[in-house]
């Protein structure tokens, strides 16, 4: 595969799970060390794709690429690998119906992770689904928790 169809293959795979272009130079970073795809080598890029593969990527297992072109399935994301990482969508979609988020999506939830919790937490992930430890996981419970009391949005 080229360089080329590889760094296709990443930008689809960026899109697949909802990343942004500033979580996209961060996942870069941490696989490779490298933030610009410019600057890798063909092996950088696949290590860039296996660490997309680990967050739920599926290149090739859904039609994604069909005579060297990607497009879209249709289908829903994934849902979260864990029930108390699914809650924490469930608060931030409320939020977001609510009107009460300037960014409700995912890349918004992903913003307000890194905004929140850089100071607090040794590191914070690139993508919320990434979450693994439990008091990590509570801590973003409790502050989407306080910011539906202040917002007036009952949970469900």
């Amino acid at each position: 595969m080229t360089a080329a169809n590889l760094r296709k293959m990443i930008h689809v795979g960026c899109k697949q799970l909802g990343l942004d272009e500033d979580d996209r130079r961060g996942l870069q970073m941490v696989a490779t060390g490298k933030a610009s795809m410019s600057d890798m080598s063909d092996a950088d890029l696949r290590k860039v794709i296996e660490a997309l593969k680990k967050r739920g990527f599926e290149p090739f297992g859904n039609s994604y690429f069909k005579g060297g072109k990607a497009r879209a399935t249709g289908r829903a994301r994934p849902l979260a690998p864990r029930a108390d990482l699914r809650f924490i969508h469930v608060l931030w979609k409320q939020l977001g119906e609510a009107g009460a988020l300037k960014k409700p999506g995912r890349a918004g939830l992903n913003a307000f992770i890194r905004a929140s919790f850089q100071g607090k937490w040794q590191s914070v992930p690139i993508d919320i689904d990434a979450l693994r430890e439990a008091g990590q996981i509570d801590d973003v419970v409790q502050a989407l928790k306080a910011m539906c009391r202040r917002a007036g949005v009952k949970l469900q």
